[in-house]
């Protein structure tokens, strides 16, 4: 009796130690599961308000989490690799630059870096530029990676693929977002098929009877547009005379493409002797279009060309603050030449409108 009393009170007694040890390791396990859920959810360490992190090309999520932990941004790295597992996160991390805000969360953080919600820069071409002042904003910008040296436009060109064409005009203005390690020239191949695209797109919705033969007309028709007027709304106005001057065989005696042909000689004074400089580029001395863009023009340019404003008026002065006065006749545009330009006084002239 008590050798078997003995075996079962040893027998309970390894059954109390196991129980024991059990409830030990669901403990353990509750206490870990609570610390997991608590650290995949809490907010990540991040001094300041944000920082840019990067993410090398080929990194693992384990020299993600070590690397987080050394930044003082994680307390426990193994859970964040846990984590990642679990969310099947570990081989679809994405390469790049990203901004840690705060209030991000590792499960967040994971979710960032699996979308690819890389951080973006931002360029802005202006409207109106050449092409040159807008190589100038490219070579300036700190990100871009920047490959050209002292390459020609026409260099630039056969770059793009683009052998034989001028550069001027090609290039569409506006605000074009990237992530760090686009190129120059990348950069450009951009802006350049957002022009065709665009220009395409306007040209095939292009209204009937235009004194236009090609896109690529309306283009240089458009650049002048944009040179003249930085007000949206006079745009197809503009246009519309200009339009008109090409249905009637006049010149388009346009100063913004006696600058362009003057290059760098221009000053910032336009001359009499330049207007009677024959070049290319002058519209007093020469019919039609120039022959190529003068500067980028926007999307608004374009489509005020292709469908330019009604009425009959054929001459325009500036009236200053962007404005312009707008005439039928050339007698009432010299009126309006010598009270705003002239500065004459009693010049009394009806309404400016494109009649």
């Amino acid at each position: 009796m008590s050798t078997d009393t003995g075996t079962n009170n040893k027998g309970i007694r390894w059954l109390q130690l196991f129980i024991l040890l059990l409830l030990l390791a669901v403990f353990a396990a509750i206490i870990m599961l609570g610390r997991y859920q608590q650290f995949s959810d809490s907010a990540l360490d991040i001094p300041g308000q944000e920082i840019l992190y990067s993410v090398p090309p080929g990194s693992s999520l384990n020299k993600l989490a070590h690397d987080l932990h050394a930044r003082n941004i994680i307390q426990y790295p193994r859970l964040l690799i846990l984590l990642g597992r679990q969310m099947d996160a570990a081989r679809r991390l994405q390469a790049g630059e990203y901004i840690l805000q705060q209030g991000l969360t590792p499960r967040t953080l994971l979710e960032q870096l699996v979308e690819g919600k890389v951080n973006q820069y931002e360029l802005t071409l202006i409207e109106g530029h050449s092409f040159r002042e807008m190589l100038q904003r490219i070579h300036a910008d700190p990100v871009l990676v920047h490959t050209l040296s002292d390459e020609t436009d026409t260099g630039i060109m056969e770059l793009l693929g683009r052998p034989g064409q001028h550069p001027e005009g090609r290039f569409l203005p506006d605000t074009y977002y990237f992530t760090r390690g686009m190129t120059d020239v990348e950069f450009l191949a951009r802006a350049m098929r957002a022009m065709s695209d665009r220009l395409t797109i306007e040209w095939e919705q292009r209204e009937e009877g235009l004194p236009l033969k090609s896109a690529d007309e309306a283009l240089i028709l458009a650049s002048i547009v944009e040179k003249e007027t930085g007000a949206v709304e006079e745009r197809p106005i503009i246009a519309g005379v200009f339009v008109r001057r090409l249905q009637k065989g006049m010149r388009l005696q346009t100063d913004p493409t006696v600058i362009y042909g003057m290059g760098d000689s221009f000053d910032g004074n336009i001359r009499k002797r330049d207007l009677l400089n024959d070049t290319p580029y002058n519209t007093y001395t020469r019919a039609g279009l120039p022959p190529t863009p003068i500067a980028m023009p926007g999307a608004d340019a374009i489509r005020a060309v292709l469908h330019p404003a009604k009425g009959k008026s054929l001459y325009f002065v500036s009236m200053g603050e962007g404005r312009h006065y707008f005439s039928a006749t050339l007698k009432q545009h010299n009126l309006a030449v010598d009270k705003f330009q002239k500065k004459k006084k009693g010049i009394k002239l009806p309404p400016s409108g494109h009649l």
